[in-house]
């Protein structure tokens, strides 16, 4: 046992100098190191979103319609886990850059804990409220039969999803993101298959719809799960870190944690709650731009994959090189990202626009819905250019532990955002292409903003 012990040590230690090396003289590889395996992650993850899309917009509007909506209000909840785990990971890194991987399990160990109770109060919620939410907010009675179909499969979910969440923000934090890439793998090839099956009812398996593609989902969670799990007990990063102790809940440990992780929590909360308002803002234009917006939906998520990924590896390194006591390196890496951010996007809006037509029409075979689609595609696709450096800024300001300014910075944002495209919509009952322009002012004021902050130099003071 000492000799296995003093082997982790070891390893340790090899893994503590390559980050004080990366973090005194930050190289574009080491960023390209840590964020090529949540790029990969992320693309398989949203490849499901596509093919759900895909499928169900052979089997007509109202369905097409109708996952974007329930969709939207399964993701508001999981995504205050999602914030949960965003503060786990800043704490993670922040114990990885300092070299104490020791306290590391213990964070872990009680993020699971609280993970499984907010999933079952959210579950909860979502069984005696959501069908009255979403009677009283919508106006198509199809619309609203279908998306409550949907979330009564799709919420089950949760459970898996935040097991997912908390080991994401485990392996980010420490810098070891390549599994990643087989359990995101693992998700995709479980939904894709199961979407093939249940939403058509191939292979002897019932016709089950809109229900087939939620039933897809939490199945594909789940073998991610397990997975997760499985994978660290076969290469005993449980013992390193001291993983899976599961001692008795301290709320002291959980406050720690709350403290940094509540604000991310509301924060991402409040992003997709205005994301979810927008769809509902677009609902009451009709079918036809609700339809046509979740195709943009679903392409927004699968083309700005780079620069989720390079804002994931943003907070991650941001929170390692200031726990490893190089906050002087923080600006130099951030402006890094940010440029290979901003370069990766212009490719991407390159091929997009030369090949336009050709991705319109992986959604669907209604030629009508792929026309009404291409105005708002181009519009996103110029979002996209303020999107990938305004990303980069905002998880910097999130990785110095802050998260009060993060929280601040995106209400102000999605206030004037939501403002605008309620005027655009409502007021002004302008095309849908010219609501989605309101993308423009809330990564401007997203960037800006968080640009300011970093320039203060205040957020070296906190500690955590």
């Amino acid at each position: 046992m000492k000799c296995k012990q003093n082997g982790e040590r070891g390893i340790w230690s090899i893994l503590h100098r390559i980050l004080m090396a990366m973090s005194s003289s930050p190289k574009y590889r080491d960023i390209w190191r840590v964020s090529y395996p949540i790029f990969l992650s992320l693309l398989a993850q949203n490849l499901i979103v596509v093919v759900d899309t895909a499928f169900l917009g052979r089997v007509g509007e109202v369905e097409l319609g109708a996952a974007a909506i329930g969709g939207l209000f399964y993701v508001s909840l999981y995504i205050i886990g999602f914030g949960f785990g965003v503060g786990v990971q800043i704490l993670v890194g922040r114990r990885n850059g300092e070299g104490r991987p020791d306290l590391i399990g213990s964070i872990l160990d009680h993020a699971f804990y609280f993970m499984l109770v907010l999933a079952a109060v959210l579950l909860l919620f979502s069984r005696f409220f959501s069908a009255s939410l979403l009677g009283n907010i919508l106006q198509s009675k199809a619309v609203f039969e279908a998306s409550k179909e949907y979330l009564d499969v799709r919420i089950w979910g949760l459970f898996f999803a935040f097991i997912n969440i908390t080991f994401r923000a485990f392996y980010i934090g420490i810098i070891r993101t390549r599994l990643l890439i087989f359990s995101a793998l693992i998700m995709a090839v479980v939904n894709i298959t199961f979407d093939y099956l249940l939403i058509f009812g191939h292979g002897g398996f019932p016709v089950m719809g809109i229900r087939g593609a939620a039933l897809a989902s939490v199945m594909a969670e789940f073998a991610s799960a397990v997975f997760f799990t499985g994978m660290t007990l076969l290469t005993r990063k449980h013992r390193l870190y001291r993983l899976f102790r599961f001692l008795s809940p301290s709320l002291h440990q959980i406050g720690s944690i709350l403290r940094v992780a509540v604000f991310m929590m509301l924060q991402v909360f409040l992003s997709v709650a205005g994301w979810f308002a927008f769809f509902l803002i677009i609902e009451r234009t009709g079918e036809r731009a609700l339809a046509v917006s979740n195709i943009i939906r679903s392409l927004y998520m699968i083309l700005t994959i780079p620069i989720w990924s390079l804002g994931a590896a943003t907070n991650s390194l941001v929170s390692n090189t200031i726990g490893a006591g190089r906050s002087a390196d923080v600006i130099p890496v951030i402006r890094m990202i940010a440029g290979i951010s901003l370069l990766s996007m212009l490719a991407v809006i390159t091929a997009s626009l030369l090949f336009t037509n050709d991705i319109l029409s992986l959604y669907s075979e209604d030629l009508g819905l792929i026309r009404d689609s291409r105005a708002p595609f181009h519009v996103i696709l110029g979002v996209m250019v303020i999107f990938s450096v305004a990303i980069v800024l905002f998880n910097g300001v999130a990785g110095t532990a802050n998260t009060h300014i993060a929280l601040f910075i995106e209400t102000l944002a999605i206030i004037l955002y939501l403002f605008l495209a309620w005027i655009l919509a409502v007021r002004f009952d302008q095309p849908v292409s010219i609501i989605w322009s309101s993308e423009y002012l809330y990564f401007t004021l997203l960037g800006v903003l968080s640009l300011a902050y970093l320039r203060r130099g205040k957020w070296k003071e906190r500690r955590i």
